[in-house]
């Protein structure tokens, strides 16, 4: 194994474009990577352009008439077929639309392959991580599930356990969907409350389908203004252990940054500086559980300007080997760039003036009173029995 890591990055990707107005704005991934440059990450990591996925690696996770009503789609957006999510408010059809998005799980599933033969320790594709596709359906700005065929291709080359984690605002409910029956997956989600959020899933007793499936699916449902501290204190609480126990060959993490305060789609108060350490934490977890074998992935986030490009760029620096310290100032030209591609001030180091972040362990106690404390119980309940683990 080279221990090199990866950047999965075509340009092309960027046109992954619902249109003026859309939250979904491709100028945080082309911000990402020029902040990325700017710090010379590039440099420490092996750029990689993958190819296109086609129609048979689709088809791992995908109904054959969905991708084809995707195809049609983005031939003529103007007939986008409802029925399949598409042309809608949150998933318009667009030109072009099946061949980036086909693009986009390219870069993650040649992330599963490079990790999974050894050309590379980590990688990352931070373009990734459109993880509310469903087999049969568009939703949620999401039209290929990158982060499911991920896994898929490596299931098919022949991966036994993969784990999947999954720390985007919003439940990972495509991913959780396309291996609910399939104990060779575990699917680890945390995210606001499916009272008050998109899509409305992801609660405690969603554990995977009965038989040798049970189990196999965790939801941690936070409560909606859930901070730093409560955020890593419910990861924590809930992810190691279940690692520990399943003991992956591969950890795929998904690194939405839509926890963050400023996000304007959600409503938990995560800063950047705990969703840097959450990322060193998944670092460290694929080191003691998975033989370092780590494919990250982007996902949601909607402040373009001030939080996605820093976070992701957190990440890439991670993968390489190379921290970011939080401290670290943000080099004038980007920030010059950045106002000129959006009229937004960007901000001036890569902290939010909160490391290092602290957080009370689950050990140190539980308190019944404590909403936060009240939702971890009610994940371990729920599904740290059916693994054979204590409550």
């Amino acid at each position: 194994m080279s221990g090199r890591a990866q950047l999965m990055w075509d340009p092309a990707v960027a046109g992954y474009d619902f249109g003026t107005g859309h939250p979904m704005d491709p100028v945080r991934l082309e911000l990402t990577r020029g902040l990325v440059s700017a710090f010379g990450l590039d440099r420490e990591v092996e750029v990689v352009a993958a190819k296109r996925a086609g129609d048979s690696t689709l088809r791992l996770v995908h109904r054959e008439d969905y991708v084809e009503a995707v195809k049609a789609a983005s031939a003529d957006p103007e007939a986008a077929d409802q029925a399949y999510g598409l042309g809608t408010v949150d998933d318009p059809a667009f030109a072009g639309m099946h061949e980036v998005s086909a693009l986009i799980a390219g870069q993650s599933v040649g992330a599963a392959e490079a990790v999974w033969r050894g050309d590379a320790l980590h990688a990352v594709n931070f373009a990734g991580g459109l993880h509310h596709a469903m087999p049969g359906a568009a939703s949620g700005f999401c039209v290929y599930n990158d982060a499911a065929l991920a896994i898929a291709r490596l299931l098919e080359l022949g991966a036994e356990r993969v784990a999947y984690v999954d720390v985007d605002v919003h439940h990972g409910d495509g991913v959780q969907a396309a291996f609910w029956e399939d104990p060779r997956v575990l699917t680890i989600s945390l995210h606001e409350h499916p009272r008050t959020l998109f899509p409305q899933t992801g609660w405690p007793e969603e554990t995977g389908a009965d038989g040798a499936a049970e189990g196999s699916a965790v939801n941690v449902a936070l409560p909606a203004g859930t901070g730093d501290a409560g955020w890593l204190r419910a990861f924590h609480a809930v992810v190691p252990e279940l690692l520990a126990e399943f003991r992956p060959q591969v950890l795929v993490t998904q690194h939405g940054a839509d926890t963050h305060f400023e996000d304007p789609l959600a409503h938990l108060a995560v800063s950047l500086d705990a969703q840097r350490a959450v990322q060193v934490a998944c670092h460290e977890l694929a080191h003691q559980h998975a033989d370092g074998r780590w494919v990250a992935l982007g996902g949601g986030g909607y402040a373009v300007v001030d939080v996605v490009p820093r976070s992701w760029t957190h990440l890439v620096g991670i993968a390489a080997g190379r921290e970011i310290a939080p401290e670290t100032v943000i080099p004038d030209g980007w920030r010059q760039d950045a106002y000129a591609r959006t009229r937004q001030l960007a901000p001036q180091r890569m902290t939010d003036g909160r490391w290092p972040v602290s957080y009370r362990e689950w050990e140190a106690g539980y308190d019944p009173a404590d909403r936060l404390d009240q939702a971890i119980l009610a994940t371990r309940k729920a599904a740290f029995p059916l693994r054979g683990l204590l409550p």
